[in-house]
């Protein structure tokens, strides 16, 4: 087992746990990525990928905004990317410049001989992403306890929109005839995926990873019916048989975080879960979805509209006012965040900004 120095700042674990706390902790998603000139620096001439699987390159793109933002940002977030899982079953997923990720050869039916591979392989998460386990040791070990480091994994229903899409989409029609015409082979594929999912996040707690976090890019393309049939029961999959398969490795459970973007309507059958932390994205209104988090005993996360980051100062203060009087102002149940990852092109002086404000806000 790896042995790491104690951790100094606990804030983020504190508040995940339901405390009652000094101030919101904050982190933002994408913390770590190409707006950072130094991102560009240390990447080099290394494709997205190649740096993902670099442990080296991996933990110093972790700990850049760690150490620009120092002591304003309470958790650093593992350098890697959701689509490693399809990777890890069989298929090649390649990074196009200005594009984003693509899939040369997407399932396109149940008939297809990739999905019957896919269905049959026995897939060894500590085999083939044994390098996010290095990352994250290697990452804690640099960490030195400054701030707690945070794990994820896509979720199955975005996951499996990407492997049937063949990329990122706007019209989502091939995972739509997926649900819609060959909904047991989607479930089941949705199911095999929650699998690995589980034992993908175990092993990342292992490695050293303090609190998790799923993130389901796509859950907005899917009614409020289709979520609770392709969606829902699969986050319940992992959140509850990741605690016990923690305990079968010897490890203790961590805080966990499900982030469903744009499925803003399921907020309530999110807090039903046994997940500690509920994400929000910028549909939401504060006051009212901690009202119903609160009622449940759930923790937010969250949730101003990155796109404020492009505009002035008085506008991020009076988006991270509006946050800090609906949330509570961050004493309990609160964990400051964007409601979905930084954009490109953002300038980190206005992020730097955006914290110091979310500190103020909460003091």
């Amino acid at each position: 087992m790896p042995q790491f120095e104690p951790l100094k700042n606990d804030l983020l674990l504190r508040t995940a746990r339901g405390e009652k706390v000094e101030r919101a902790p904050m982190w933002v998603m994408r913390q770590a990525g190409r707006y950072l000139p130094e991102y560009h620096e240390a990447k080099g001439s290394h494709d997205f990928f190649e740096c993902c699987r670099s442990p080296e390159i991996a933990s110093t793109l972790t700990l850049q905004p760690i150490e620009r933002f120092a002591g304003l940002i309470d958790a650093a977030i593992i350098f890697s990317d959701i689509l490693v899982i399809p990777q890890a079953m069989g298929m090649e997923v390649v990074m196009v410049d200005k594009k984003g990720p693509h899939f040369p050869n997407p399932l396109r039916s149940p008939e297809d001989q990739q999905y019957k591979q896919i269905m049959e392989r026995n897939v060894d998460v500590t085999v083939e992403l044994d390098y996010v386990y290095k990352a994250i040791t290697l990452t804690r070990q640099k960490l030195k306890g400054r701030v707690p480091l945070l794990g994820f994994c896509g979720a199955p229903w975005t996951l499996l929109s990407y492997m049937v899409e063949g990329g990122g989409s706007k019209m989502f029609k091939e995972v739509k005839t997926w649900v819609y015409k060959y909904s047991d082979a989607s479930k089941a594929l949705l199911q095999r995926i929650s699998e690995l999912c589980v034992e993908y996040l175990a092993h990342q707690v292992v490695a050293g990873a303090q609190m998790v976090q799923i993130f389901d890019s796509w859950a907005g393309e899917l009614s409020p019916a289709t979520f609770k049939q392709f969606s829902l029961p699969y986050l319940e999959y992992i959140a509850d048989n990741l605690p016990k398969r923690l305990l079968e490795l010897g490890q203790k459970p961590v805080p966990m975080t499900v982030f469903a973007k744009g499925a803003w309507y399921a907020l309530e059958d999110l807090c039903n879960t046994n997940y500690n932390v509920i994400g929000l994205d910028w549909l939401h209104e504060p006051v009212e979805a901690y009202k119903i988090a609160q009622a449940k005993g759930k923790v937010v996360q969250g949730n101003a509209d990155p796109g404020v980051l492009y505009g002035s100062r008085e506008a991020i203060t009076a988006t991270v006012e509006n946050m800090a009087k609906g949330f509570g102002r961050g004493k309990q149940g609160w964990i400051a965040n964007l409601g979905h990852g930084i954009t490109p092109f953002v300038n980190p002086d206005d992020l730097r900004f955006f914290f110091e404000e979310v500190h103020r806000c909460c003091r």
